[in-house]
């Protein structure tokens, strides 16, 4: 693992320093929009008074924050893997390159010594049965903080929060009473916890680790412009049911409900979701400095 020595730096003065994961970057926005997005939530980091660590894998190495030439090399190479928990090891071992998934970014985060850790959406329960996204399993085992939208909308919202507490994952909203979906702000599931304030979500961490929990706290934090949940469902269902009859699975599902998504919104989930990546990023400086404060 190789740290930016002005990652590294901000570690060692306990200075606030936020994770960024890459997969939106070599799996997730199409170019050039994936570069121009990466260097804005990086921007939007520093504006909040933190330090950028977006996490890639280039040659089999792991990168805690990228020089400016490795993130554009990142985001304009093709065949990059998406390295999640299962095929990290193989991914450095065979010194492949890898954009880095929630589950992986919150690991090498933690790893690194990064307590929060901002993301677009999270990977949770499919519809499908046996499809679970190995986000929840390295939530729950991984002590930083996530910031994030909420489950991403094409998941089983009820299964996927039930599996969140299942797995002793912490949840709190950010000034909702009620699970985010992603492009939509809110749905009908109730949140265990609501917060009002940054300091309230460094709080909420440092009890986590007073009392020994071991797993993620979950900050999730509405969209602040999406479409109403029943419109999002609506198109999801409609894409679920067009895979099924085409017998799209496996890896290749997400990929495809996720353009059905953008092709039924007529490319507004695509403008919500650039939207969220950066106020959630910012949040996350935010929420930085606090802890950073201490």
């Amino acid at each position: 693992m190789q740290v930016l020595d002005e990652v590294q730096e901000a570690l060692n003065n306990r200075e606030a320093v936020v994770a960024l994961e890459s997969t939106v970057i070599t799996h997730g926005l199409p170019a050039p929009v994936n570069l121009e997005t990466a260097r804005r939530l990086e921007q939007a980091v520093r504006e909040e008074g933190a330090v950028p660590a977006t996490i890639g894998i280039l040659e089999g190495v792991v990168h805690v924050g990228l020089r400016p030439g490795a993130l554009e090399a990142l985001a304009t190479r093709n065949g990059v893997e998406k390295a999640s928990l299962w095929n990290l090891a193989a991914v450095v071992a065979r010194k492949q390159w890898g954009g880095t998934t929630v589950a992986t970014t919150a690991h090498l985060a933690a790893r690194a010594g990064i307590r929060v850790f901002a993301t677009g959406g999270i990977g949770g329960v499919h519809p499908l049965p046996y499809d679970e996204s190995s986000d929840l399993w390295a939530l729950a085992r991984t002590p930083v903080v996530v910031v994030s939208a909420g489950p991403k909308s094409i998941l089983d919202l009820a299964a996927t929060l039930e599996r969140l507490e299942s797995y002793g994952v912490g949840v709190i909203g950010f000034k909702t009473k009620f699970l985010p979906a992603f492009h939509a702000p809110d749905s009908p599931y109730e949140l265990p916890a609501t917060i009002w304030s940054e300091a309230e979500a460094a709080e909420h961490w440092r009890a986590s680790r007073a009392l020994g929990l071991d797993a993620a706290t979950m900050v999730f934090n509405p969209v602040s412009e999406g479409i109403p949940y029943r419109e999002v469902k609506a198109w999801v269902d409609q894409a679920n049911a067009e895979a099924k009859a085409a017998g799209i699975g496996g890896k290749d599902l997400t990929p495809y409900l996720l353009r059905r998504l953008s092709e039924l919104s007529e490319g507004r989930s695509d403008a919500i979701n650039l939207r969220l990546l950066e106020e959630n990023a910012r949040l996350a400086a935010r929420i930085a400095r606090h802890l950073a404060e201490a």
